[in-house]
Parts: C-alpha cells; sequence; structure tokens
C-alpha cells in the first residue's frame, strides 16, 4: 500500500482532518470516504476552505488519490455531513472505507 492510501485510510478511520497538495492548490480535507474505480482509488471529501452559501448547501467531493500529494494528518476531528450515506457514487465503483 502507498503512503498517501494508509494516511487516506488512518485519517477515514480516525475522523481527522487532512491537508494535501491536489492540483497545484494546498487543501484541507474531512474525508469520508474511499472508494474504487476502474482499478484507480478515490476519496469523496469535504473541501473544508471551500467558500459555500450555506452549510445545507456543503458537499463532497471525488479526489484522486494519485493525485493528492504529501498529504498529513491534522489534529482536528470532523463529523460527518448529516445526510451522508456511505455508498459508492456510482453503481460500478467499489466502497473500501467509510465513516
Amino acid at each position: 500500500m502507498t503512503d498517501t492510501r494508509l494516511t487516506m485510510m488512518e485519517a477515514i478511520a480516525r475522523r481527522r482532518t487532512i491537508t494535501a497538495n491536489y492540483n497545484g492548490a494546498r487543501m484541507t480535507l474531512a474525508p469520508h470516504q474511499m472508494f474504487e474505480r476502474h482499478g484507480d482509488l478515490f476519496v469523496s471529501a469535504l473541501n473544508l476552505g471551500k467558500t459555500w452559501r450555506s452549510d445545507d448547501e456543503r458537499r463532497l467531493g471525488h479526489f484522486k488519490l494519485d493525485g493528492l500529494g504529501a498529504p498529513e494528518i491534522g489534529e482536528e476531528s470532523f463529523e460527518p455531513l448529516p445526510l451522508f450515506e456511505a455508498a459508492p457514487p456510482r453503481a460500478d465503483d467499489t466502497l473500501l472505507l467509510a465513516v
């Protein structure tokens, strides 16, 4: 297993935020689940740095694990989004781990 995968699995299991580089930007994420799509690993996470018009509008984004660089687990814990249900985003995805 890669370090990124292990770090993300720990963050999901412990409900801890993670900071990582993604597409040239440093992001703080609240990872809710990890899944596999066509042989690639993804994480569904809330981007804590994104400005939302309201709390009801917040939703998970899907981030390819290969694109997350220099991940670090933060000290802050998080609560999953109220409407979060552990399920793969698409029917042909495979859920691996969820909060």
